[in-house]
C-alpha cells in the first residue's frame, strides 16, 4: 500500500494550527516526520490522524494561537504590570476567569514541553513561571470583593511542590467573590484539619495536580482530610488531575472531586454560606 505523505501547510490545515505549530512538534519529536532531500519536512497522514486523536484524548487544545502568544509573552521579558494587564484583557475578552485560567494552565504544559524537548532552557521556564506568578497575584489583590466575603483556604497536598494550579485557583475564586487564604505547598494534612476544627474559614480547596504524590499516600491524606470535614462541618475540594481517591458515598455533601477550572467555577456558584457553614469568628 502507497503510503499518503503530507506537507507541513497540510498537516497543519488536518489538525486546526499554523505551520509554526507543526514544525514545533516536529523538532520536539512529538509529531514524527520525515525530510525530503531538499530539507522540507514531510508527514504520514497515519501519524497525523494519531496525534490528533492522541491529544483529543489528553483534552489538548489543538487550536494553540492563544497559548503560543501567551508563551512569547511570558518569554519575552514582559513586567509583572505588563502581563498582569493582559490577563485582564484575557478576561474581558472571554468573560469570565475560568477560561483564562485554563488557557494558562495550558499556556505552562506549552512551556514544560519545549523545556522537554530542549528548546528552552530550565532558568527561562521558571522566570516565564515566577512572572506569571507575580502577575496573578497582582490580579487577585486587585479585584474587589463584597463585604463579608467567604473564605477558602488553600493548600497544596503533602508532597505536592507546586503551587500555580492554586494560583489560577484563587483568580477563579476571586472572580466568585471569594477571599482567597493561603496554605501553601506542601500543607501538613495534620494543620489544615486544626484549621478546619478552628472555623475559619468556609471552605478548604486541598490541590494535587500531577504524579508527584503517590496515590497510596493521596489517599491516606483524602481519608484524613474527609474525616475532618465531616466532623467540623467543612466544605472540602480535593483538586487537580492526581491521583485523588474516588469518593463514592464519602462526600455526603460536603466533599467533592473537581479537576478542572469550568466545574470549579460551577461549584463556587452553588455554594452559599448556609446553616451547614462555619460560623467565622
Amino acid at each position: 500500500m502507497k503510503r499518503e505523505f503530507m506537507t507541513s501547510a497540510q498537516a497543519a490545515e488536518a489538525l486546526g494550527v499554523g505551520p509554526t505549530s507543526v514544525k514545533r512538534w516536529a523538532d520536539c519529536g512529538l509529531l514524527p516526520c520525515v525530510r525530503t532531500p531538499g530539507g522540507h519536512r514531510r508527514f504520514l497522514r497515519g501519524e497525523v490522524e494519531r496525534f490528533l486523536q492522541r491529544e483529543a484524548n489528553n483534552g489538548w487544545s489543538l487550536d494553540t494561537g492563544d497559548v503560543n502568544a501567551w508563551v512569547d509573552r511570558l518569554t519575552s521579558g514582559a513586567s509583572a504590570f505588563q502581563v498582569q494587564s493582559a490577563l485582564f484583557a484575557e478576561r474581558n475578552r472571554r468573560g469570565n476567569w475560568w477560561q483564562v485560567a485554563d488557557t494558562l494552565s495550558r499556556v505552562m504544559g506549552e512551556l514544560g514541553r519545549r523545556w522537554e524537548c530542549g528548546l528552552m532552557a530550565i532558568l527561562d521556564e521558571h522566570a516565564a513561571t515566577e512572572s506569571l506568578e507575580r502577575a496573578i497575584a497582582r490580579c487577585c489583590e486587585s479585584i474587589s470583593l463584597p463585604p463579608g466575603a467567604p473564605t477558602c483556604l488553600l493548600a497544596a497536598a503533602q508532597g505536592e511542590d507546586h503551587t500555580l494550579g492554586l494560583s489560577l485557583g484563587e483568580l477563579v475564586l476571586r472572580g466568585a467573590g471569594w477571599q482567597g487564604r493561603w496554605a501553601g505547598r506542601m500543607a501538613p494534612t495534620s494543620e489544615i484539619v486544626s484549621l478546619m476544627a478552628s472555623r475559619t474559614v468556609d471552605l478548604v480547596v486541598v490541590a494535587a495536580l500531577g504524579a508527584a504524590v503517590e496515590p497510596a499516600d493521596l489517599a491516606g491524606q483524602a481519608r484524613t482530610l474527609i474525616e475532618g470535614a465531616r466532623r467540623h462541618g467543612v466544605r472540602l475540594v480535593l483538586a487537580g488531575v492526581g491521583p485523588w481517591p474516588e469518593l463514592g458515598s464519602q462526600g455526603d455533601g460536603l466533599v467533592w472531586r473537581v479537576e478542572g477550572f469550568e466545574d470549579f467555577d460551577k461549584l463556587l456558584a452553588t455554594l452559599r454560606v448556609d446553616e451547614r457553614a462555619p460560623a467565622r469568628r
